[in-house]
């Protein structure tokens, strides 16, 4: 049941911000909303994450390796439907990105199991890590966009927890 009212009223145009580029309202958004702050915060970080130097599938891929590492069904289930119906992900990609894997591209694999790192580790990745992502071609911008990703996916992973929006995806156990 859920614990925080889903919000339609939309005074600071958020909502229907999220309904422009998203096609509709999921109800994390609009739970969300019950603070503009948060919600603006959420938005302005993913739309500006969403121009840097991680494509959409390493995006998506993030986004369901931190769902699965923080055992966020709501986001494991948002993220799979999207990777398989936007970016074309197959069942297979899908899981291996829940295990911060990709078995399909070298550099996209070298992000994943770096960001697992960062997940397991809370960012204290070795020294040794670290060199073995950049000698795949991983970059600064990557590294720093990496991190952000992570923080941006783990808002909504936690923030679904304390929340539980009603699940308005078909469910993926996380």
């Amino acid at each position: 049941m859920p614990r925080l009212p889903l919000l339609t009223a939309d005074p600071d145009g958020l909502l229907e911000r999220t309904r422009a580029r998203l096609g509709r309202v999921p109800n994390l958004y609009a739970t969300l909303a019950n603070s503009p702050a948060a919600l603006g915060g959420y938005l302005a970080l993913h739309e500006q994450l969403g121009s840097g130097a991680l494509g959409p599938k390493l995006r998506e891929q993030l986004a369901l390796l931190t769902a699965q590492h923080n055992e966020c069904t709501y986001c494991v289930s948002a993220h799979t439907l999207r990777g398989r119906r936007l970016l074309h992900l197959t069942d297979e990609q899908l899981a291996r990105a829940r295990e911060g894997a990709d078995d399909t591209d070298p550099h996209a694999d070298a992000v994943l199991r770096l960001a697992d790192r960062i997940l397991h580790t809370r960012g204290r990745v070795t020294d040794e890590e670290l060199a073995t992502a950049r000698a795949a071609g991983v970059t600064d911008a990557e590294l720093a966009e990496i991190t952000a990703h992570l923080a941006l996916n783990t808002l909504s992973n936690w923030f679904n927890h304390l929340a539980q929006p009603v699940l308005d995806f078909p469910e993926v156990p996380a």
